[in-house]
């Protein structure tokens, strides 16, 4: 079965823009979906999972997981995963992870880097590009259905 697509375009101001919109993003997000999150260092991929994780509920500390790979959220909407496959040399490193349960689980899944380990991932339900612009950045979102 072949899936369509829709694509949204925002531009997003400010970092608080960028987290807004990640709260409001929240909502349409299933639980099992898989994210990627695509854009240059400093982009704004972690602002933008804070922002959805606030939208959830979460109110502690959001770091990004360059250096531990993986930030779990357990939740009253369900388990979170964001990874940050920034430091990844090759998908054989993800074994350690469990990676393939993890992807299969009915847990919400927010993978910046994911192109680092595409070889490892199945199609994303939704995929975000985000791109510095005029002192903010653009947003192009992508559902697939």
């Amino acid at each position: 079965m072949t899936r369509g697509a829709s694509t949204e375009r925002v531009f997003l101001a400010d970092e608080a823009a960028t987290e807004a919109f990640g709260a409001a993003l929240a909502a349409r997000l299933d639980r099992g979906a898989l994210v990627f999150l695509r854009g240059d260092l400093g982009a704004g991929k972690t602002t933008l999972v804070r922002g959805i994780l606030r939208g959830l509920g979460y109110s502690g500390a959001v770091k990004s997981p360059t250096y531990t790979i993986l930030e779990p959220h357990d939740l009253p909407f369900g388990v979170v995963y964001h990874f940050d496959f920034y430091r990844i040399g090759g998908s054989q490193e993800l074994d350690f992870l469990g990676m393939d349960e993890l992807v299969a689980s009915d847990a919400l899944k927010l993978i910046e880097w994911p192109e680092r380990v595409a070889d490892r991932l199945p199609d994303p339900d939704v995929e975000i590009r985000l791109v510095p612009e005029r002192g903010g950045r653009r947003l192009e979102i992508t559902f697939h259905r």
